[in-house]
């Protein structure tokens, strides 16, 4: 499954990082890693993807990921000039269901892309899990759900 060059006025479009997603995903967990996420900057010249295991990722994880991966956007046909695999850091990005429920009593700062009703977008507090496309939150002695689908971004809070 070729991809070609699949660039959208200098940028690579949703459907075209959801394929190309869906090529890397299943090679880097082949590899015993997670993929947390996979950005494209700098036009879609820069490739940056975070992986991820139990004990977290150190130098040589990060370089076996890049080197295999490199074969396989050659033979993919994938156009890039750079290919940047690093850690999901301490304020990782939250994306899926799976995302929310493992790091259930850690706190985030999840942003909305739809205000609620008081007109409130952004939610820091602790995760309760995820059910059902909902995330659960605890704000201040209270439970609040939130729309996994409407999640525009989260990100674990570092405690230091």
């Amino acid at each position: 499954m070729g991809f070609g060059p699949f660039f959208v006025c200098g940028a690579r479009d949703d459907a075209s990082m959801a394929a190309l997603e869906a090529v890397m995903e299943p090679a880097v967990a082949g590899l015993g890693y997670e993929l947390v996420d996979v950005q494209a900057s700098n036009g879609g010249r820069l490739l940056r993807l975070f992986i991820d295991k139990p004990g977290g990722v150190d130098l040589e994880d990060c370089a076996a990921v890049s080197r295999h991966l490199t074969r396989l956007l050659a033979v993919e046909g994938v156009d890039y000039e750079r290919l940047e695999v690093s850690s999901p850091g301490l304020d990782r990005a939250l994306r899926k269901a799976r995302d929310f429920a493992r790091f259930a009593g850690h706190k985030a700062d999840v942003r909305m892309r739809t205000p609620d009703a008081s007109g409130r977008r952004r939610f820091v507090g602790v995760l309760r899990g995820a059910e059902g496309g909902q995330v659960s939150m605890e704000l201040e002695g209270q439970t609040v759900r939130l729309t996994l689908e409407d999640v525009e971004r989260a990100r674990l809070v570092p405690e230091l």
